[in-house]
């Protein structure tokens, strides 16, 4: 599903992120990377998303080497292959729930009444049943990462990139979160790329990495 060979990031000021970075992830795999703040666990992602250009080596998709694609290429692979789940939720708030997990489903095209439909469904599956005409301000911090999720899921992609999804979330409700999350990419059969700091997140994968200036390390 995805595969970063050889990957170099530097930032400016001369200091390199990491050099020589590969990482592989079957469809269904679920892999967490830790690391030190500032280790470039965020700046991961977003070249794995093709938001930002690595110095050197490739990341593909699917087989779709984000390199050869166009600004236009790289919107449309987003939208169609990705899911994003961020620590701060990024929920509309002038939408109500069904719209705005309903969102990737009208980027892609869909019919407006069956990507509604679809939206209802998914938040059902997080827990949030009836509660599509509700507006952001009304939901606490675990519902809107809830909503996050469906919204992440709804299109089906086949890889989901988390970034610190329970950072903003007290324990107890930052559990509940991450065994909802866990539970909904498995029965998608969904790729995830979790970059974390809590230990209790990186242990719901099926590995986890350390992120260094020499690439990642599995950590026994």
């Amino acid at each position: 599903m995805l595969n970063v060979t050889g990957l170099v990031k530097t930032v400016p000021g001369g200091r390199t992120l990491f050099e020589r970075l590969d990482l592989s992830l079957a469809r269904g795999e679920f892999v967490a990377v830790t690391g030190e703040s500032g280790a470039g666990k965020s700046t991961l992602l977003n070249l794995v998303a093709g938001l930002d250009s690595p110095d050197a080596g490739s990341v593909c998709i699917d087989g779709t080497d984000i390199a050869g694609l166009d600004d236009d290429g790289r919107t449309r692979l987003r939208r169609d292959r990705i899911g994003f789940v961020f620590q701060a939720f990024h929920v509309l708030p002038h939408l109500d729930l069904a719209h705005n997990v309903a969102l990737p489903l009208a980027l892609q095209g869909h019919d407006a009444h069956a990507s509604l439909v679809a939206a209802e469904a998914m938040l059902a599956s997080v827990g949030l049943g009836g509660r599509g005409d509700a507006y952001p301000r009304e939901l606490s911090g675990g519902e809107l990462q809830r909503v996050a999720v469906a919204r992440a899921l709804v299109h089906r992609p086949g890889l989901i990139l988390a970034d610190e999804p329970t950072g903003n979330l007290d324990p107890d409700t930052a559990a509940r979160t991450l065994a909802l999350f866990v539970d909904q990419v498995r029965h998608a059969g969904a790729a995830v790329l979790l970059v974390t700091h809590s230990t209790v997140a990186a242990s719901a994968a099926d590995r986890t990495l350390v992120l260094s200036p020499t690439g990642l390390v599995e950590r026994g």
